[in-house]
Protein backbone atom coordinates (compact mmCIF):
# COMPACT_ATOMS: atom_id res chain seq x y z
CA UNK A 1 0.00 0.00 0.00
CA UNK A 2 1.20 3.48 -0.87
CA UNK A 3 1.91 5.46 2.29
CA UNK A 4 0.09 8.44 0.75
CA UNK A 5 -3.14 6.41 0.88
CA UNK A 6 -3.01 6.51 4.68
CA UNK A 7 -2.46 10.25 4.98
CA UNK A 8 -5.34 12.57 5.78
CA UNK A 9 -6.31 14.42 2.62
CA UNK A 10 -5.88 17.78 4.34
CA UNK A 11 -2.15 16.98 4.65
CA UNK A 12 -1.87 15.06 1.39
CA UNK A 13 -3.16 18.03 -0.62
CA UNK A 14 -1.66 20.82 1.44
CA UNK A 15 -0.02 23.33 -0.96
CA UNK A 16 3.78 23.31 -1.08
CA UNK A 17 4.18 26.72 -2.72
CA UNK A 18 2.27 30.00 -2.59
CA UNK A 19 1.18 29.52 -6.21
CA UNK A 20 -0.75 26.40 -5.20
CA UNK A 21 -2.79 28.13 -2.46
CA UNK A 22 -6.54 28.20 -3.14
CA UNK A 23 -8.04 31.67 -3.70
CA UNK A 24 -6.40 34.42 -1.52
CA UNK A 25 -4.90 36.09 -4.62
CA UNK A 26 -4.59 39.52 -2.96
CA UNK A 27 -2.65 38.04 -0.02
CA UNK A 28 -0.41 35.83 -2.16
CA UNK A 29 0.60 38.66 -4.52
CA UNK A 30 1.70 40.86 -1.60
CA UNK A 31 3.68 38.05 0.04
CA UNK A 32 5.40 37.14 -3.23
CA UNK A 33 6.47 40.78 -3.57
CA UNK A 34 8.12 40.54 -0.12
CA UNK A 35 9.87 37.29 -1.07
CA UNK A 36 11.52 38.89 -4.10
CA UNK A 37 13.74 40.68 -1.59
CA UNK A 38 13.73 38.42 1.52
CA UNK A 39 16.05 40.71 3.51
CA UNK A 40 13.36 43.40 3.59
CA UNK A 41 10.53 41.07 4.63
CA UNK A 42 8.84 42.35 7.83
CA UNK A 43 7.30 40.35 10.64
CA UNK A 44 3.89 39.05 9.52
CA UNK A 45 0.54 38.73 11.28
CA UNK A 46 -1.91 36.39 9.53
CA UNK A 47 -5.41 36.77 10.97
CA UNK A 48 -8.77 35.28 10.04
CA UNK A 49 -11.26 32.45 10.43
CA UNK A 50 -10.09 28.80 10.71
CA UNK A 51 -9.46 26.70 7.62
CA UNK A 52 -8.61 29.53 5.23
CA UNK A 53 -4.91 28.70 4.77
CA UNK A 54 -3.03 30.81 7.33
CA UNK A 55 -0.74 28.02 8.57
CA UNK A 56 -0.32 26.68 5.04
CA UNK A 57 0.78 30.11 3.79
CA UNK A 58 3.29 30.43 6.66
CA UNK A 59 4.85 27.05 5.82
CA UNK A 60 4.92 27.91 2.11
CA UNK A 61 6.88 31.06 2.99
CA UNK A 62 9.37 28.95 4.98
CA UNK A 63 9.77 26.55 2.03
CA UNK A 64 10.36 29.39 -0.41
CA UNK A 65 12.92 31.02 1.89
CA UNK A 66 14.92 27.92 2.86
CA UNK A 67 14.00 25.19 0.37
CA UNK A 68 13.80 21.54 1.40
CA UNK A 69 15.77 22.21 4.62
CA UNK A 70 13.20 24.72 5.87
CA UNK A 71 12.55 22.76 9.08
CA UNK A 72 16.16 23.27 10.17
CA UNK A 73 15.76 27.04 10.04
CA UNK A 74 12.18 27.35 11.28
CA UNK A 75 10.75 27.12 14.79
CA UNK A 76 7.07 26.13 14.77
CA UNK A 77 5.10 26.53 17.98
CA UNK A 78 1.41 26.28 18.77
CA UNK A 79 0.97 29.17 21.16
CA UNK A 80 -2.25 27.74 22.59
CA UNK A 81 -0.21 24.86 24.07
CA UNK A 82 2.93 26.84 24.89
CA UNK A 83 1.39 30.16 25.76
CA UNK A 84 3.27 31.27 28.85
CA UNK A 85 6.13 33.65 29.39
CA UNK A 86 8.64 30.83 30.02
CA UNK A 87 8.23 29.57 26.45
CA UNK A 88 8.94 33.07 25.14
CA UNK A 89 11.96 33.56 27.40
CA UNK A 90 13.48 30.15 26.74
CA UNK A 91 12.65 28.55 23.38
CA UNK A 92 11.74 31.61 21.32
CA UNK A 93 14.48 33.88 22.70
CA UNK A 94 17.18 31.24 22.24
CA UNK A 95 16.12 30.42 18.69
CA UNK A 96 15.77 34.07 17.65
CA UNK A 97 19.36 34.95 18.66
CA UNK A 98 21.03 33.14 15.80
CA UNK A 99 20.79 34.31 12.19
CA UNK A 100 21.34 32.16 9.13
CA UNK A 101 23.96 34.28 7.35
CA UNK A 102 25.46 32.45 4.40
CA UNK A 103 22.43 30.29 3.70
CA UNK A 104 20.45 31.50 0.69
CA UNK A 105 19.02 34.98 0.45
CA UNK A 106 17.50 35.07 3.94
CA UNK A 107 20.06 35.81 6.67
CA UNK A 108 17.57 35.12 9.44
CA UNK A 109 15.66 32.29 11.08
CA UNK A 110 11.88 32.05 10.93
CA UNK A 111 9.59 31.64 13.95
CA UNK A 112 5.97 30.61 13.28
CA UNK A 113 3.59 31.05 16.23
CA UNK A 114 0.22 29.45 15.51
CA UNK A 115 -2.82 30.51 17.56
CA UNK A 116 -0.81 33.40 18.96
CA UNK A 117 -3.98 35.12 20.18
CA UNK A 118 -4.05 32.48 22.94
CA UNK A 119 -0.77 33.74 24.44
CA UNK A 120 -0.98 35.41 27.83
CA UNK A 121 -0.55 39.17 28.15
CA UNK A 122 2.81 38.77 29.89
CA UNK A 123 4.05 36.43 27.14
CA UNK A 124 2.98 38.89 24.43
CA UNK A 125 4.78 41.72 26.20
CA UNK A 126 7.98 39.65 26.39
CA UNK A 127 7.56 38.65 22.74
CA UNK A 128 7.26 42.30 21.71
CA UNK A 129 10.70 43.01 23.15
CA UNK A 130 12.28 39.99 21.42
CA UNK A 131 10.78 41.01 18.08
CA UNK A 132 12.38 44.41 18.54
CA UNK A 133 15.86 43.25 19.54
CA UNK A 134 16.24 40.26 17.20
CA UNK A 135 15.01 41.77 13.95
CA UNK A 136 18.44 41.26 12.35
CA UNK A 137 18.54 37.56 13.11
CA UNK A 138 14.92 36.41 12.95
CA UNK A 139 11.49 37.03 11.46
CA UNK A 140 8.18 36.17 13.12
CA UNK A 141 4.98 34.95 11.51
CA UNK A 142 2.12 35.20 14.00
CA UNK A 143 -1.08 33.32 13.16
CA UNK A 144 -4.36 34.04 14.94
CA UNK A 145 -8.13 33.98 14.56
CA UNK A 146 -8.68 37.35 16.24
CA UNK A 147 -6.12 40.10 15.69
CA UNK A 148 -7.85 42.20 18.37
CA UNK A 149 -6.41 39.80 20.98
CA UNK A 150 -2.86 40.66 19.92
CA UNK A 151 -1.46 43.66 21.80
CA UNK A 152 -1.07 46.86 19.82
CA UNK A 153 2.77 47.06 20.10
CA UNK A 154 3.05 43.68 18.35
CA UNK A 155 0.50 44.60 15.67
CA UNK A 156 2.44 47.78 14.89
CA UNK A 157 5.59 45.72 14.26
CA UNK A 158 3.91 43.44 11.71
CA UNK A 159 2.50 43.59 8.22
CA UNK A 160 -1.07 42.39 8.81
CA UNK A 161 -2.87 40.11 6.33
CA UNK A 162 -6.54 39.29 6.91
CA UNK A 163 -7.92 35.98 5.65
CA UNK A 164 -11.64 35.97 4.88
CA UNK A 165 -13.92 33.13 3.79
CA UNK A 166 -12.69 31.44 0.64
CA UNK A 167 -14.56 31.88 -2.62
CA UNK A 168 -17.20 29.15 -3.04
CA UNK A 169 -16.36 28.49 -6.69
CA UNK A 170 -12.65 28.14 -5.90
CA UNK A 171 -13.48 25.66 -3.12
CA UNK A 172 -15.74 23.61 -5.40
CA UNK A 173 -13.02 23.42 -8.07
CA UNK A 174 -10.42 22.36 -5.49
CA UNK A 175 -12.69 19.60 -4.15
CA UNK A 176 -13.27 18.36 -7.69
CA UNK A 177 -9.50 18.17 -8.31
CA UNK A 178 -9.02 16.14 -5.13
CA UNK A 179 -11.90 13.81 -6.10
CA UNK A 180 -10.41 13.34 -9.56
CA UNK A 181 -7.02 12.51 -8.05
CA UNK A 182 -8.68 9.97 -5.76
CA UNK A 183 -10.59 8.48 -8.73
CA UNK A 184 -13.96 9.59 -7.36
CA UNK A 185 -16.89 11.17 -9.16
CA UNK A 186 -18.03 14.15 -7.10
CA UNK A 187 -21.40 15.37 -8.33
CA UNK A 188 -21.89 19.14 -8.64
CA UNK A 189 -24.72 19.35 -6.08
CA UNK A 190 -22.67 17.30 -3.60
CA UNK A 191 -19.65 19.60 -3.96
CA UNK A 192 -21.84 22.67 -3.52
CA UNK A 193 -23.48 21.21 -0.42
CA UNK A 194 -20.06 20.48 1.17
CA UNK A 195 -18.90 24.04 0.46
CA UNK A 196 -22.14 25.57 1.75
CA UNK A 197 -21.96 23.62 5.01
CA UNK A 198 -18.23 24.36 5.48
CA UNK A 199 -18.85 28.13 5.34
CA UNK A 200 -15.51 29.07 3.79
CA UNK A 201 -13.45 26.59 5.84
CA UNK A 202 -11.50 24.55 3.27
CA UNK A 203 -10.04 22.21 5.89
CA UNK A 204 -13.55 21.26 7.02
CA UNK A 205 -14.62 20.78 3.41
CA UNK A 206 -11.72 18.44 2.58
CA UNK A 207 -12.31 16.39 5.73
CA UNK A 208 -16.00 16.10 4.80
CA UNK A 209 -15.07 14.94 1.30
CA UNK A 210 -12.76 12.25 2.70
CA UNK A 211 -15.49 11.08 5.09
CA UNK A 212 -18.02 10.96 2.24
CA UNK A 213 -15.55 8.86 0.22
CA UNK A 214 -15.48 6.33 3.07
CA UNK A 215 -19.29 6.15 3.01
CA UNK A 216 -19.56 5.82 -0.74
CA UNK A 217 -16.96 4.53 -3.17
CA UNK A 218 -17.09 5.67 -6.77
CA UNK A 219 -19.78 8.36 -6.85
CA UNK A 220 -20.41 10.95 -4.12
CA UNK A 221 -23.90 12.43 -4.36
CA UNK A 222 -25.83 14.93 -2.26
CA UNK A 223 -27.46 12.20 -0.18
CA UNK A 224 -24.04 10.88 0.90
CA UNK A 225 -22.95 14.39 1.90
CA UNK A 226 -26.13 14.90 3.95
CA UNK A 227 -25.41 11.60 5.68
CA UNK A 228 -21.90 12.81 6.55
CA UNK A 229 -23.13 16.10 7.98
CA UNK A 230 -26.12 14.56 9.72
CA UNK A 231 -28.53 16.85 7.91
CA UNK A 232 -32.01 16.43 6.49
CA UNK A 233 -32.55 17.02 2.82
CA UNK A 234 -32.88 20.77 2.15
CA UNK A 235 -35.89 19.95 -0.03
CA UNK A 236 -37.65 18.28 2.92
CA UNK A 237 -37.00 21.26 5.18
CA UNK A 238 -38.08 23.72 2.48
CA UNK A 239 -41.29 21.75 1.92
CA UNK A 240 -41.99 21.75 5.67
CA UNK A 241 -41.45 25.52 5.80
CA UNK A 242 -43.70 26.12 2.80
CA UNK A 243 -46.45 23.96 4.32
CA UNK A 244 -46.27 25.97 7.55
CA UNK A 245 -46.14 29.34 5.78
CA UNK A 246 -49.19 28.42 3.70
CA UNK A 247 -51.14 27.75 6.91
CA UNK A 248 -51.02 23.93 6.71
CA UNK A 249 -49.82 23.37 10.28
CA UNK A 250 -50.87 19.69 10.54
CA UNK A 251 -48.94 18.66 7.40
CA UNK A 252 -45.87 20.68 8.44
CA UNK A 253 -45.96 19.10 11.91
CA UNK A 254 -46.20 15.61 10.39
CA UNK A 255 -43.10 16.31 8.27
CA UNK A 256 -41.30 17.58 11.38
CA UNK A 257 -42.08 14.32 13.21
CA UNK A 258 -40.75 12.35 10.21
CA UNK A 259 -37.46 14.24 10.45
CA UNK A 260 -37.17 13.53 14.18
CA UNK A 261 -38.52 9.98 14.28
CA UNK A 262 -37.58 8.49 10.92
CA UNK A 263 -34.23 10.22 10.38
CA UNK A 264 -33.17 10.83 14.00
CA UNK A 265 -32.43 14.58 13.83
CA UNK A 266 -32.46 16.61 17.02
CA UNK A 267 -34.62 19.67 17.56
CA UNK A 268 -31.58 21.98 17.47
CA UNK A 269 -30.39 20.53 14.15
CA UNK A 270 -33.82 21.04 12.57
CA UNK A 271 -34.03 24.63 13.87
CA UNK A 272 -30.59 25.46 12.41
CA UNK A 273 -31.62 24.03 9.04
CA UNK A 274 -34.90 25.92 9.14
CA UNK A 275 -32.90 29.11 9.56
CA UNK A 276 -30.66 28.31 6.58
CA UNK A 277 -33.52 27.32 4.29
CA UNK A 278 -35.74 30.22 5.35
CA UNK A 279 -33.34 32.67 3.70
CA UNK A 280 -33.87 30.86 0.38
CA UNK A 281 -37.68 31.15 0.38
CA UNK A 282 -38.45 33.43 -2.59
CA UNK A 283 -42.03 34.49 -1.87
CA UNK A 284 -41.49 36.40 1.38
CA UNK A 285 -39.76 39.77 1.78
CA UNK A 286 -36.47 40.49 3.56
CA UNK A 287 -38.29 42.18 6.45
CA UNK A 288 -40.52 39.11 6.87
CA UNK A 289 -37.44 36.85 6.84
CA UNK A 290 -35.92 39.04 9.55
CA UNK A 291 -39.09 38.75 11.64
CA UNK A 292 -39.22 34.97 11.23
CA UNK A 293 -35.49 34.70 12.04
CA UNK A 294 -36.20 36.51 15.31
CA UNK A 295 -38.90 33.92 16.09
CA UNK A 296 -36.52 31.05 15.25
CA UNK A 297 -33.88 32.56 17.57
CA UNK A 298 -36.35 32.57 20.47
CA UNK A 299 -37.17 28.87 20.03
CA UNK A 300 -33.52 27.94 19.53
CA UNK A 301 -32.77 29.60 22.88
CA UNK A 302 -35.56 27.62 24.54
CA UNK A 303 -34.11 24.37 23.19
CA UNK A 304 -30.64 25.23 24.52
CA UNK A 305 -32.24 25.75 27.95
CA UNK A 306 -33.58 22.19 27.93
CA UNK A 307 -37.16 22.69 26.75
CA UNK A 308 -39.01 19.75 25.15
CA UNK A 309 -38.07 19.68 21.44
CA UNK A 310 -41.42 18.24 20.20
CA UNK A 311 -43.43 20.98 21.89
CA UNK A 312 -41.06 23.79 20.93
CA UNK A 313 -40.82 22.77 17.26
CA UNK A 314 -44.58 22.38 17.08
CA UNK A 315 -45.00 25.85 18.59
CA UNK A 316 -42.46 27.25 16.13
CA UNK A 317 -44.35 25.78 13.16
CA UNK A 318 -47.58 27.15 14.61
CA UNK A 319 -45.99 30.62 14.64
CA UNK A 320 -45.07 30.18 10.97
CA UNK A 321 -48.57 28.93 10.11
CA UNK A 322 -50.29 32.02 11.46
CA UNK A 323 -47.66 34.40 10.10
CA UNK A 324 -49.20 37.23 8.04
CA UNK A 325 -47.61 37.36 4.59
Amino acid sequence: MNLNDEVMWVEKYRPKTLNEVVDLNHVIESLQAFLKNPQSMPHLLLAGIPGTGKTTVAICIARELFGDKWKSFTLELNASDERGINTVRDRIKDFSRYGRTGFGDAPYSLIILDESDQMTGAAQTALRRIMETSSRTSRFILICNYSSKIIEPIQSRCAIFRFSKLDKNAMVEHLKKIAQNEKLQLLEEAAERIVEYSEGDLRHAINALQTAAAYQTGVIDEQTVLQVFGEASPRQVQLMLNKALSGNFIEARKMMYDLIGQYGFSGSEIVRQMQRELLKVPHISDSQKAELTDIIGEYDYRLTQGANSDIQLSALLAQFSKFEK
